[in-house]
């Protein structure tokens, strides 16, 4: 572990407070455990899907829950399920549940909600797309290889959806539905 100097040029760790005590003012997080709570893949059509030429439609899900442990202890779990199809039949379908156990401690409601939702599914991501890509490539498919996922974008936007179906626009507020021209 490399060592930090203080203006004394005195070794001090990461998270110290110089003096050797951990520091404990302001919100602390911390990963205590990564694991794969629950994982599927099925094939349904196989061996016939393999005589197909491999042009798949996919469809992909994602979802986080978390759930308070105990104090300042929260389990979180991101589901992602991929399903392709060959001819609107299924050729695979693939879920997993990567979970991890976090520590929040000292964020307000709303840091807690949203550390909850971007920061810890972030660091879950990397590992529920290397266990569904494992999954696919041993079903001898082609690998999946997901693309990184903007938790934080996401988020924003289901803040966005909630507060629109909590107070939808008046009637008669000028705001009408656009349609598209036929």
């Amino acid at each position: 572990m490399t060592d930090f100097q203080d203006d004394n040029n005195q070794p001090v760790t990461p998270g110290s407070d110089g003096a050797g005590q951990q520091a404990t003012d302001g919100p602390q997080f911390a990963l205590q455990r990564i694991y794969l709570k629950d994982s599927s893949f099925e094939s349904p059509r196989s061996p016939q899907t393999f005589q197909s030429q491999w042009k798949p439609t996919i469809n992909f899900d994602i979802k986080t829950r978390s759930n308070k442990i105990q104090d300042d202890i929260y389990e979180v779990v991101l589901v992602l399920t991929a399903e392709a199809k060959l001819d609107e039949q299924p050729a695979f379908l693939v879920e997993v549940h990567q979970a991890g156990v976090f520590t929040c401690k000292g964020f307000s409601d709303q840091q807690l909600e949203l550390t909850l939702a971007t920061w810890c599914p972030n660091i879950l991501f990397p590992y529920a797309r290397e266990t569904i890509d494992s999954l696919v490539v041993k079903g001898s498919f082609p690998a999946l290889m997901l693309s990184p996922i903007n938790f934080e974008a996401l988020y924003a936007q289901q803040k966005q959806q909630a507060a629109e179906r909590e107070n939808p626009a008046p009637a008669g507020s000028g705001e009408t539905p656009t349609q598209a021209p036929n």
